[in-house]
C-alpha cells in the first residue's frame, strides 16, 4: 500500500460502545469498497475521548474511487446515520502518510524484552 488514511476521531467517552459498534461495522464495508483496513483503534489508558482508523490505499486515486464507491454502498450510508444520530464522534481529522520502507508490520525480534 502506497497511502495511508490516518484518521483521527474525538468520540464521546461515555458512548465508547457506540463508536466499537461504528468500527466493527466498517471491518466489513472498507474492504468490500476497496480500502485496506489496518484497523480502528480505541482509548485504552490515558486519554478517554481519542480514538483512530487507518485505511491503506495504492494511490489518492484508489481513495478516490473507494469514497465513490462507499457513497453508494448502502450499509457504509447507514453506518454514517448511525454516526449522525448517535453523535458519539465529536470531531474527525484525516490526515494522509506514506510509510517508511521498511518499517511496516515488521515481527518482534525473538527474545525481546517484554
Amino acid at each position: 500500500m502506497t497511502i495511508t488514511c490516518f484518521i483521527r476521531y474525538q468520540i464521546d467517552p461515555f458512548q465508547r460502545e457506540d463508536f466499537k459498534h461504528y468500527a466493527q461495522n466498517w471491518g466489513r464495508i472498507i474492504p468490500r469498497c476497496g480500502g485496506h483496513l489496518l484497523g480502528y483503534f480505541l482509548p485504552l489508558e490515558g486519554s478517554n475521548d481519542v480514538a483512530w482508523g487507518l485505511i491503506a490505499f495504492d494511490s489518492l486515486a484508489a481513495y478516490e474511487a473507494y469514497r465513490a464507491r462507499l457513497k453508494l454502498d448502502p450499509e457504509g450510508r447507514a453506518n454514517f446515520e448511525l454516526a449522525q444520530s448517535r453523535r458519539f464522534i465529536l470531531r474527525e481529522q484525516r490526515s494522509f502518510v506514506e510509510v517508511v520502507d521498511g518499517t511496516l508490520g515488521l515481527p518482534a525480534a525473538a527474545g525481546a524484552a517484554a
